[in-house]
């Protein structure tokens, strides 16, 4: 992907030196290594037997993440029965997803670096634990609460996984596999994001109990990867878990960086909104828009945005990130504009197209986003640049799609969708159309 030059000298990332540098392949690594990477002071790899597995290591790895992060959207398809079975409105739906992101900005903000002291293992189990926890939460469902808890049990889990997940696949990677450890990442975390929906929406279209079998699924899935990290080696030299305490972290920018942060951020916030929508309200757009009452193609069209991120991510190798950033909020404006006339003429094809090209877009310009914010970064202010990016992304994720929610009480659902559409749309086109005036300084 244009990094492999680089790749075949680097190592894999050791301790903090390795992780802030901006060494190995740029951005793939940086992506979502955020709450668990970039502040460690203690970390490095462990000797000698852990060390050798570390080749079978991180594969397993990544498919612990991908199996954590499946869970954060297991219930999207799942809305409209939840709706029809308990009676509120789309506001509330959009209400009991946004749970999920405060989860994850309470998880980065008080807790984000805690592998860097207790190890990559043990918070990797409790973030699995998390995770069975809100799948119990929607396995026995007993009103509205059970569902605001596990959301807010499976942004627990999120946070905790998008930082030590990430860094324990990058840190098992052999010498000369450092760019295919960042992609396997990536691929792990948005892959896991879209199988999520995918696989409650084939077994609550094909299989029996359609609110239950999905969990019990994830479930199983669960206690595979628990066993999976029972057996991954330690990274963390010197791991402990006594008088652990979390440290909440604030939000700072440098002053001589708020320029490339604010373009960055805004870019991350637009892209997050697309991804907040096909999460949260695309189902019922394709059931009471398009007509179209499949919760398997449901949850396909769900995993076809996670996809196309994951390919635009990948992409930025050949790119390159200075045209990255601005050249993905474009594919971004391109992808809402679709997605906007999908509403309006009510076609599933367009729907899906637009979900390709604006995932592609979000994928592009997410990996830009965190390349640019990852050099501006004094590496002093590092961890707390990137933490403020995260949650800037996360409530982009989160408000508009509650924005939308509200909408559709007064001007109905197609109309809120086209008021969504027209307003990231802007965004997204005035960042871009600043960023290609003043892109990004290249590392």
């Amino acid at each position: 992907m244009g990094e492999r030059g680089e790749d075949e000298t680097a190592g894999p990332p050791r301790g903090r030196a390795g992780r802030d540098s901006g060494g190995g392949a740029p951005g793939a690594e940086h992506t979502h290594r955020h709450p668990g990477g970039p502040a460690a002071g203690r970390t490095g790899r462990t000797a000698g037997p852990a060390r050798r597995r570390g080749r079978l290591g991180y594969p397993a790895a990544a498919a612990v993440f991908a199996i954590g992060m499946a869970g954060t959207t297991l219930p999207t398809p799942l809305y409209g029965l939840y709706r029809a079975q308990l009676g509120f409105s789309e506001l509330m739906v959009t209400v009991v997803f946004a749970v999920y992101a405060l989860g994850v900005i309470a998880t980065l903000l008080l807790a984000g670096n805690v592998s860097d002291e207790a190890g990559r293992r043990p918070v990797l189990l409790a973030a699995l634990g998390f995770s069975a926890a809100s799948a119990f939460c929607f396995l026995f469902e007993g009103g509205l609460a059970a569902l605001f808890a596990g959301r807010l049990l499976s942004g627990f889990a999120a946070g905790l996984l998008s930082g030590a997940a990430t860094v324990t696949v990058m840190e098992l990677a052999p010498p000369g596999r450092a760019a295919r450890a960042g992609l396997a990442a990536t691929a792990a975390n948005m892959g896991g994001l879209g199988c999520g929906p995918l696989l409650a929406g084939v077994l609550a279209e094909y299989a029996p109990w359609p609110l239950r079998l999905p969990f019990i699924a994830h479930l199983t899935l669960i206690a595979l990867a628990a066993a999976l990290t029972w057996f991954l080696p330690e990274t963390v030299a010197g791991a402990r878990l006594r008088g652990l305490r979390p440290r909440p972290r604030g939000i700072a920018v440098p002053a001589a960086m708020r320029g490339v942060f604010v373009t960055s951020a805004l870019a991350a916030f637009a892209g997050f909104s697309l991804l907040g929508l096909f999460t949260a309200v695309a189902p019922a757009f394709v059931a009471e828009t398009l007509d179209v009452h499949n919760l398997a193609l449901t949850g396909l069209v769900v995993f076809s945005v996670f996809l196309a991120s994951t390919a635009g991510q990948a992409l930025m190798g050949r790119v390159g990130e200075r045209r990255a950033l601005p050249g993905g909020c474009f594919v971004l404006v391109g992808g809402l504009v679709l997605v906007g006339a999908s509403l309006l003429v009510a076609s599933l094809p367009l729907l899906v197209a637009g979900a390709l090209c604006g995932g592609l877009g979000q994928g592009l310009a997410f990996r830009g986003a965190v390349a640019a914010i990852s050099a501006a970064a004094p590496p002093e202010h590092r961890a707390a640049t990137v933490s403020a990016f995260f949650v800037i992304a996360y409530l982009g994720i989160s408000l508009p799609v509650v924005g939308v929610g509200a909408l559709t009480l007064g001007i109905g659902l197609r109309n809120a969708g086209l008021a969504f559409s027209g307003c990231v749309l802007a965004l997204a086109l005035a960042v871009g159309l600043y960023l290609a005036r003043r892109p990004p300084a290249p590392r």
